[in-house]
């Protein structure tokens, strides 16, 4: 079932760094409540309280009620003769996201498109840098595309743990990107039909999304993406390079040798039996930033909870893709033409 207005999901989404973080978190719902036994001259007991989600976790994301609003189009900051593309914000359970969008010329209203970019560090990042080749082509194919910046780049709003909570934030950002498209009453916007398409560190967040509120897309493509096992993306990405943030992540959540269950709580693959939407994963086979054994992985987790899994591995390909990238992305538009109708 669609979900409209607010997104009634929770649970935190911790990414990983670098050229690509994912999150992941453990199911924490509660089992119902035993009816309070019968007694003689005492006080009904008490219910159980169940034990919180850790609030650094996909559990407390699922459970949290999701916000998006207020998307508003800004300059014009390029015109072309199909699609006009804007500097835009929106609202995202309280904070400004920045973010570019770009509508096709034409009668509306066209299927949209959220975009998660890839890791840039937040320093020299602009507004929609990331994935230009995907936002051209797919305006021109008819589709309007809100590239969101995430918090802490370019002008949105700064959240100061985000990094050290493995950057669960951004699942947050994709998750209001699509509230605001559905919210803001737009012609040129069709609420009904809204597809999600991230690469690298936005696999991962397109990952921890489809957990963390499900039916909200209806289908979604992750490119080249990052390990849906944060502390793999830690080892693989920061820890050689001795980030000091990894420090940081391990003083506050442990390694996954001193609790296992906080890491199994920030990995998608342990709620994937919660997807509902279409996913398609493309990775080539020459990746060196984020080995293909990871989507591998991702994909025979999903595949066994039964969900709608393709995984596409593409001969020779490195991470960005070369010369197969128009032809894998003419399957990444048959695949959302088939999905958003």
């Amino acid at each position: 079932m669609r979900l409209r207005g607010t997104a009634c999901a929770a649970a935190g989404l911790l990414l990983a760094v670098v050229t690509g973080c994912t999150g992941g978190a453990e199911d924490g719902a509660p089992a119902p409540s035993p009816a309070p036994a019968r007694t003689t001259g005492a006080s009904p007991s008490a219910t159980p309280t169940p034990t919180p989600a850790d609030p650094v976790s996909l559990p407390a994301l699922m459970r949290r009620e999701h916000t998006g609003s207020g998307l508003r189009l800004g300059d014009v900051l390029d015109r072309t003769s199909a699609y006009t593309r804007y500097a835009v914000t929106y609202e995202a359970n309280g904070l400004t996201i920045s973010g570019i969008m770009n509508i096709p010329e034409g009668k509306g209203p066209f299927p949209a498109l959220v975009l998660a970019h890839g890791y840039i560090d937040p320093d020299v990042y602009f507004s929609g840098q990331g994935m230009p080749r995907e936002q051209d082509r797919l305006a021109r194919s008819g589709h309007v595309v809100l590239h969101t910046d995430y918090r802490n780049h370019a002008r949105s709003d700064k959240d100061p743990d985000n990094d050290v909570d493995l950057r669960l934030g951004y699942t947050e950002d994709v998750i209001g990107a699509a509230l605001a498209l559905r919210n803001s009453g737009r012609p040129e916007i069709d609420g009904d039909r809204i597809g999600l398409f991230g690469r690298s560190m936005g696999g991962g967040v397109v990952y921890n999304t489809l957990v963390v509120a499900p039916g909200l897309f209806d289908a979604a493509v992750a490119y080249a993406p990052v390990s849906a096992r944060p502390q793999e993306n830690i080892d693989h990405f920061q820890r050689p390079d001795g980030d000091p943030l990894v420090a940081e992540i391990e003083e506050k959540h442990g390694t996954p040798d001193e609790d296992p269950a906080f890491w199994r709580g920030v990995s998608p693959l342990t709620y994937a039996d919660r997807v509902s939407e279409p996913l398609l994963i493309q990775h080539g086979t020459a990746d060196d930033t984020c080995p293909l054994a990871w989507s591998r992985e991702a994909a025979a987790a999903f595949g066994d909870a039964g969900k709608d899994v393709e995984l596409r591995t593409v001969p020779g390909e490195g991470h960005t893709f070369g010369p197969r990238w128009a032809a894998e992305m003419d399957v990444t538009e048959a695949f959302f033409a088939r999905h958003l109708r």
